[in-house]
């Protein structure tokens, strides 16, 4: 659906500075995938945004959608864009902006009210539907923000950081949408700085630092836990066995330890001896996730 073939792009100032963001970036993203861009500030993902949807060429390379050019694809079938900082007038009303963009997307008059008190609903916006933008907290904006984003059954959407300033309830609800929209002939881009959000969400994860792409996760097929990861244990019994147990472990409340790093191995050897010994395990949680893992080996491995 979407294809990236060795891209890059230089910036270039009035005074003659050049800039590469992005090196030789190629990618293919199938139809019916929810696709993660993860990378640290400066990495190159704005840059490939705004390749993808036409807003810039890349000097170098190109990238297609559904064989399309991108300014040919959004103009002749759209694309749904959420942008990081969501800049809509501050005196339009809520639902009135979302007419405005309804009409400017083409959604057919006789199902514009339909549709926009759908996803007013949807996102929870009833009761700011009347208030100004500029009355909008930071989380009823974004929502507001992805509301547009949704106004057309599009084939691809761009969500660039879709639950910057959503609280955790309109965090999680986020997550059931992605998982609503999710369709064989739906292909969703989420670029995002919460590693957590992108492995709840995608299906594979790109990684850039540097303008390069650094690796490809498989979220699904990854496991839990790498060689070497460390875990927080807490015990419902049996305390007083894990120093004997798992040697330099650091207690952090009653009965919960942050275990040293060891291979999975070394993890189960010492929860049979625990279990054997009478304790009882409430929870063992991963200090971090098997994205977060990849995320540090692949940034830092751009590094050397």
């Amino acid at each position: 659906m979407i294809e990236f073939a060795g891209v890059g792009h230089t910036y270039r100032s009035l005074f003659g500075r050049t800039v590469r963001a992005v090196e030789d970036f190629s990618l293919v993203i199938p139809r019916g995938e929810v696709l993660g861009l993860a990378g640290p500030n400066g990495a190159g993902k704005s840059t490939l945004i705004a390749s993808m949807l036409g807003f810039i060429t890349p000097t170098d390379g190109r990238v297609t959608i559904d064989g399309f050019g991108p300014r040919t694809y959004v103009e002749r079938f759209g694309i749904g864009y959420l942008s990081e900082l969501v800049n809509i007038p501050p005196g339009w009303r809520l639902e009135h902006a979302l007419m405005r963009y309804a009409t400017l997307a083409g959604v057919p008059p006789r199902t514009m009210h339909g549709r926009i008190a759908e996803l007013v609903e949807r996102l929870g916006l009833e009761e700011h539907r009347g208030k100004r933008v500029k009355q909008l907290s930071k989380g009823n904006l974004q929502r507001l923000g992805l509301a547009q984003a949704l106004l057309r059954d599009e084939r691809v959407l761009v969500l660039d950081e879709p639950t910057h300033g959503l609280d955790p309830v309109w965090t999680q609800r986020f997550r059931d949408i992605v998982q609503a929209l999710r369709h064989p002939d739906r292909t969703i881009f989420i670029a995002s700085h919460n590693l957590d959000e992108l492995q709840r969400l995608a299906d594979r994860v790109a990684i850039v630092d540097r303008g390069r792409l650094q690796r490809v996760v498989d979220v699904r097929s990854t496991a839990i836990a790498s060689e070497g990861g460390r875990f927080q244990l807490a015990l419902a019994a049996g305390a007083e066995l894990v120093d004997g147990v798992f040697p330099g472990a650091v207690a952090t409340g009653p009965g919960e330890f942050e275990l040293p790093a060891m291979d999975l191995e070394q993890l189960n050897a010492g929860l049979r001896r625990l279990l054997d010994g009478g304790a009882r395990v409430a929870a063992l949680t991963p200090l971090q996730s098997a994205l977060e893992v990849q995320f540090r080996q692949a940034v830092g491995a751009s590094e050397r």
